[in-house]
C-alpha cells in the first residue's frame, strides 16, 4: 500500500473518519449558529438600552425594562445552545477517536511479525495511545472553536453591514491580515510538532524498556547509564517541545496586535462619524454595538489561529497514526484455504530456505519428515536457527523457498488460525495477563470448567502452589505475573497448554525456569501429554531430550546430524561434542 504524505492528505483522512457522524456535525452547526446569533443579538439589545439614556437624569425606564427581559431570555437560549453544541462536539471527537483506536489495534493484529520485531513496542504504543489522544484534543478544539468562529465572523459581518457599510468594510479589509500572520507561523510549526511526536515516541519506548526491566537495570548497576539515556531523550524532547510551543505561541499575540489596531481604527472612525453625521446616521448606542461587534469579529480570528496551531500538532500525530495504518498487513489466507481440524501430526519440510534479512541467509536447505506422534528435539548452538524453525512451523513467517506441509498440505494453503489451533506452545519467555489464575490457565479455552482447569493445573504440578495463594484459583495476578516467581509463571503457561491438548506441541525451553526436582516431574507430565502427539522440543539442556524419537542437530542454518540420542553419541560427531561440553551435568544425568 502506498503511503500518503502531506498535510492536506492527512486532513482528508481525518475528515473521512468524521463522515459517519455527519448528523451530529449538522446538529452542532445548527446550535453553533443559534449560539452565535444570540451572542450577537445581545449587543443590539445593549445598544437599544444605551439609546434610552437621553441625558443626565433622563432615562426611559419603561422602555429599558422589556429590553432587559429580552436580554435575559437571549442569554438563557445562548447558554443552553452552547451546552448542546459542546455535547455534540464531545460525542463527535470521542467517537472518532474510539473508532480510530479500534481500527489501529485491529490493524496491528494483522501486521506481520517482521514489522513488530523491527519496531520498538513503545513507538507503536505511543501511536495508539498518545498520538490519538493528541488528535482527540485537536478535534475537540476544532469543533468547539472553529465552527463558532466561522459562524461568528459571517454573522457579525452581516450585523455590521446592516449598521454602517463603510465602517464594516474597514473591519473586513484589515482583519484578515491576522489570518495571514497565523498561517505564516503555522506552516513553520508543523515540522516542529512532527519532530516532537517522534521524540515523544522515543521517550515512551525508553521508559517502557527501563521500567519494565527495572530488576535487570538494578542488578547490573545500570541506574546511572539509564539516567543518562533518559536525560538525553528528555532533554531533546524539551528542546523540540519548547521550539514548537514557542513558535506556535507567537500566533496569538501577533493576531491580537493586528486585531487591536482594527478595534482602535473602528473606534476613531466610528466616533468621528457619530460626531459629524449625528444620531440619524450612527447613534451612540449603535457605535457601542459596533465596537462590540468589531471585538466579536476579531475574536474568532484569534481563536482560529489557536485552533490552527493545535491542529498542526493534531495532524502531525494523525500522520504517524495513518503511517501505521498504511503498513502492509501480512499476506491474507488464500481464497478457499483449508480449515485444519484434528491434524494427524504428519509434518514435512522440503528444501526450506529462509532469512530475516536477504543479505544474511539463515536456513539454507532444510528437509525433514516427521511422522504422527514423533517427538522431535531440535538442538544446536545459539543462532543456528532453532527458534526460526519454530516460527516457520507456526507460520509466524513464511518460507522464502521450499514448503512446509501438515498432513500433506502446504501450510500456505491452510488458514493461519486453524493451523495455530492445532499447535500448543510453551515458550521460554512466559506471558500472563492481568486477571485471575483460572482465567490465565483458560486463556486458550475460556469455556473450560473449573474442574478441567484444576485437572490441567494438577497435571502441570501447579495445583499445590495455587492452593497456597490467598484466593486460590481466583487470586488476581499482576500484569505479566509480576507477583509470581518465574518458575510459577512457567508452570501456569504449561497448565494453559495442558488444558487445550492440541494434536501437535512445541516446547521451547519449556522448563528453563524450573528447579531440577520439579523438572523431573514436569518431564513425566510432558511424556504423558506427548503420547500420540507430534512434538517439537527446543532444548539447550541436552539431558532433557534423551528420550526423543529423533534429534535434529542444527548448525549455521542446516541440519547436520539426525538420529536418536544413542546413535548420535555413537557417531562421535558434533552432537557428541555438544553433549559433553557440559560434562559434569551430562555425566550426572547419565
Amino acid at each position: 500500500m502506498k503511503k500518503r504524505n502531506g498535510n492536506s492528505a492527512t486532513l482528508k483522512r481525518v475528515l473521512s473518519l468524521i463522515k459517519p457522524y455527519s448528523g451530529l456535525v449538522v446538529l452542532s452547526l445548527v446550535f453553533a449558529v443559534l449560539t452565535v446569533v444570540t451572542t450577537l443579538y445581545a449587543p443590539v439589545l445593549t445598544g437599544h438600552a444605551i439609546d434610552q439614556v437621553v441625558g443626565a437624569g433622563r432615562v426611559d425606564f419603561a422602555a429599558i425594562t422589556p429590553i432587559l427581559l429580552r436580554f435575559l431570555i437571549v442569554v438563557a437560549i445562548m447558554a443552553v445552545s452552547n451546552w448542546v453544541m459542546s455535547l455534540c462536539n464531545n460525542r463527535i471527537a470521542y467517537h472518532v477517536v474510539r473508532d480510530l483506536r479500534t481500527k489501529v489495534y485491529a490493524h496491528v493484529q494483522k501486521l506481520p511479525l517482521s514489522y513488530l520485531d523491527s519496531h520498538p513496542n513503545g513507538d507503536t504504543l505511543s501511536r495508539i495511545v498518545t498520538d490519538i489522544d493528541q488528535l482527540s484534543d485537536g478535534l475537540l478544539m476544532g469543533f468547539s472553536q472553529l465552527f463558532t468562529g466561522v459562524v461568528t465572523i459571517l454573522a457579525t459581518l452581516g450585523f455590521m453591514l446592516s449598521i454602517h457599510v463603510q465602517i464594516a468594510l474597514l473591519v473586513v479589509v484589515l482583519t484578515p491580515v491576522s489570518l495571514f500572520v497565523a498561517a505564516f507561523i503555522a506552516k513553520r510549526t508543523y515540522s516542529m510538532f512532527q519532530a516532537q511526536s517522534r521524540v515523544r515516541a522515543e521517550m515512551t519506548s525508553l521508559v517502557e524498556e527501563l521500567v519494565g526491566n527495572q530488576r535487570v537495570v538494578t542488578a547490573f548497576h545500570y541506574e546511572d547509564k539509564a539516567k543518562e539515556r533518559f536525560y538525553d531523550v528528555n532533554h531533546r524532547l524539551q528542546k523540540v517541545g519548547i521550539k514548537a510551543i514557542f513558535f506556535s505561541s507567537l500566533t496569538n499575540p501577533c493576531t491580537r496586535f493586528v486585531n487591536s489596531l482594527v478595534y482602535t481604527g473602528v473606534g476613531i472612525f466610528g466616533g468621528f462619524v457619530a460626531l459629524t453625521a449625528g444620531p440619524a446616521v450612527l447613534s451612540v448606542g449603535q457605535l457601542s454595538c459596533f465596537l462590540s461587534y468589531a471585538n466579536q469579529y476579531t475574536k474568532p480570528f484569534n481563536e482560529i489561529s489557536s485552533v490552527i496551531t493545535e491542529l498542526q500538532n493534531a495532524l502531525a500525530c494523525a500522520k504517524r497514526v495513518f503511517d501505521l495504518l498504511d503498513e502492509e498487513v501480512q499476506m491474507p489466507d488464500k481464497e478457499g484455504a483449508l480449515v485444519l481440524r484434528d491434524a494427524k501430526g504428519t509434518v514435512g519440510l522440503e528444501h526450506v530456505a529462509f532469512s530475516y534479512v536477504p543479505e544474511v541467509p539463515l536456513l539454507k536447505d532444510v528437509t525433514l519428515n516427521v511422522k504422527p506422534g514423533q517427538r522431535v528435539a531440535i538442538v544446536g548452538p545459539t543462532g543456528c536457527g532453532k527458534t526460526t524453525l519454530i516460527n516457520l512451523l507456526m507460520r509466524f513467517y513464511d518460507v522464502k523457498k521450499g514448503k512446509i506441509t501438515v498432513d500433506g498440505t502446504d501450510i500456505r494453503d491452510i488458514t493461519r488460525a486453524s493451523l495455530r489451533q492445532n499447535y500448543g506452545m510453551v515458550l521460554q519467555e512466559t506471558w500472563l495477563k492481568a486477571g485471575t489464575i483460572a482465567e490465565n490457565i483458560a486463556y486458550g479455552r475460556p469455556e473450560a470448567t473449573m474442574e478441567e482447569i484444576e485437572e490441567a493445573a494438577k497435571a502441570s504440578y501447579a495445583h499445590n502452589f495455587i492452593r497456597r495463594m490467598p484466593d486460590g484459583y481466583q487470586t488476581v495476578i499482576a500484569e505479566d505475573g509480576g507477583n509470581l516467581s518465574q518458575g510459577q509463571k512457567q508452570l501456569l503457561c504449561i497448565a494453559r497448554v495442558m488444558l487445550c491438548l492440541p494434536p501437535m506441541l512445541i516446547l521451547d525451553e519449556a522448563t528453563s525456569s524450573i528447579d531440577t526436582r520439579m523438572e523431573v516431574r514436569i518431564q513425566r507430565a510432558f511424556h504423558k501429554m506427548m503420547k500420540g502427539r507430534t512434538s517439537f522440543i527446543v532444548a539447550h539442556r541436552l539431558s532433557t531430550i534423551r528420550e526423543a524419537d529423533v534429534i535434529l542437530v542444527m548448525k549455521d542454518g542446516d541440519i547436520i546430524e539426525q538420529g536418536t540420542h544413542a546413535e548420535l553419541l555413537e557417531r562421535g560427531g558434533f552432537y557428541h561434542d555438544l553433549y559433553y561440553s557440559g560434562a559434569p551435568e551430562q555425566q550426572a544425568a547419565e
